[in-house]
């Protein structure tokens, strides 16, 4: 049985997928602040609902915040499950006996 399923590292992978997947949008943001400077964005953003409206530069940047962390998170879910995959065919194969 996989000792490291999704539901046992869904936590884990939701803490380490989203704080890496976020600051990954954040160095996004700025290299792209960087190479644009305010580009069509007519808008910086602003406080609460508007940092989050992805037709200004602010809530762009948070937008792929956010989707560079759900996929991070899809990333180390499916590398914890492969992982433990891994540890239960290398645990079968020492009780088997086959070096």
């Amino acid at each position: 049985m996989n000792k490291l399923s999704p539901a046992k590292t869904f936590m884990a992978s939701f803490i380490g997928g989203f704080t890496t997947g976020m600051g990954n949008g954040s160095v996004f943001g700025a290299a792209l602040m960087c190479a644009l400077g305010r580009g069509r964005f007519d808008d910086w953003g602003g406080w609460y609902g508007d940092a989050y409206d992805p037709t200004t530069f602010t809530g762009f940047i948070n937008w792929c915040m956010l989707v560079f962390g759900a996929a991070f998170t899809i990333i180390m879910l499916i590398a914890l499950n492969r992982h433990g995959e891994l540890e239960r065919a290398a645990e079968a194969r020492v009780t088997s006996g086959a070096a």
